[in-house]
């Protein structure tokens, strides 16, 4: 009994000992290394560069006042259609205390030339009409009351325009209603009733009422590094991606290239404008910052491989091709055109190619067996 008991024993050491050795050895040996491959595909390459900048309107209008004074009313507020002509605000005229001392002391004195030449007139129309003066001497005194008259009007209009900005007759043309100068939208009204506002001259630009622009034609304005710039042109397609619109891309075309740059933080930026091609029904706010595409060259429907498949050597490039079951072989090819992920390949391969990519992870070939297993 003892001695089957110690063959047993004996026999469970060495099955635990084999084990143990199988086990090791299994972890110790090497595992076959799988690649994945990929076929080339037909597909359109794109080369880009990227400009930053923002959607702003072609025409953007500052409207000031003609006067200085108070606003008294304001009639329409941002994001409304005004047409050219319509009245925007109205500015109160608060007058120089010294001008209007002046231009009331003019009145004063006119009224006063003005009867004296009535007295005059009077007088001197009695005498004709009894015969005793001569047409003459009449009509002088005629052309005096004429004349004090028409300063009297001219003094008193004077005063009128000083006070209100508007005399009585022109009621209509005011300089104190405040008008848009162009069709469009109202991008601003930064001022209320109650604050002042002067009149453009110059030493000041004067106090802007509105801002009224066309939303109707929009442009791009953005910068490129000089890196880029001597690979665009004027006339070159930009396909605009606005981040404040998702899904969404609007087409452009350069209309400009600044022939000289700016140096902004270290580097030398060049200034570039393009058209915005509005569809129907789309409508951009002004200000929208906006990352522009420019397109450098474009190829349609040519064979195409990820540029990462590329491998080098000697300045050539070449790809690993499957010529058996996980055995591969150096093949060298001719690339064209790259859009920074995908490259064109102009010569050393057809479609029904198996390149060599990126090797698969033991664990995740082992899953992926079982699970076809199961």
């Amino acid at each position: 009994m003892r001695r089957i008991v110690k063959i047993i024993g004996i026999l469970l050491v060495v099955v635990i000992f084999l084990g143990t050795f199988y086990f090791l050895y299994s972890k110790s040996r090497k595992q076959p290394e799988v690649f994945n491959t990929q076929n080339p595909v037909q597909q359109t390459i794109t080369q880009k560069t990227v400009a930053t900048g923002s959607v702003v309107p072609r025409k953007e209008i500052e409207i000031k006042p003609q006067v200085s004074g108070i606003v008294e009313e304001v009639y329409l507020q941002a994001g409304e259609m005004v047409n050219t002509g319509d009245i925007i605000a109205k500015v109160q005229i608060i007058p120089d205390m010294v001008t209007l001392n002046s231009a009331e002391s003019r009145v004063n004195r006119a009224k006063l030339n003005h009867e004296d030449a009535k007295i005059d007139y009077d007088r001197q129309k009695e005498l004709f009409d009894k015969k005793v003066i001569a047409y003459e001497e009449y009509q002088k005194a005629q052309l005096a009351f004429n004349t004090s008259r028409e300063e009297l009007n001219a003094a008193e209009n004077n005063l009128e325009l000083i006070k209100k900005g508007v005399t009585k007759k022109s009621a209509q043309t005011t300089n104190t209603l405040i008008r848009s100068t162009i069709d469009g939208m109202l991008l601003d009204v930064p001022v209320e009733v109650g604050n002042s506002v002067i009149q453009a001259n110059t030493f000041n630009a004067g106090t802007t009422i509105a801002i009224v622009a066309d939303m109707t034609d929009m442009i791009f304005e953005g910068k490129v590094d000089e890196t880029e710039v001597g690979k665009i042109r004027e006339g070159m397609d930009i396909i605009l991606t606005i981040g404040a619109i998702d899904n969404e891309k609007f087409d452009a075309k350069l209309t400009y290239l600044s022939p000289k740059g700016v140096e902004e933080n270290g580097a030398i930026q060049f200034e570039i404008k393009a058209d915005v091609n509005l569809k129907e029904g789309q409508f951009l706010r002004a200000g929208y910052s906006a990352n522009a595409s420019i397109v450098l060259e474009k190829r349609e429907d040519v064979m195409a491989i990820p540029e990462g498949l590329l491998k080098f050597e000697n300045g050539s490039s070449y790809v690993e091709i499957e010529v058996d079951s996980q055995i591969f072989e150096k093949r060298f090819v001719e690339v064209g055109l790259s859009d920074g992920i995908n490259i064109e390949v102009t010569e050393g391969l057809t479609y029904d190619d198996k390149i060599k990519g990126e090797k698969i992870d033991p664990k995740k070939l082992k899953e992926s067996s079982a699970s076809k297993e199961s």
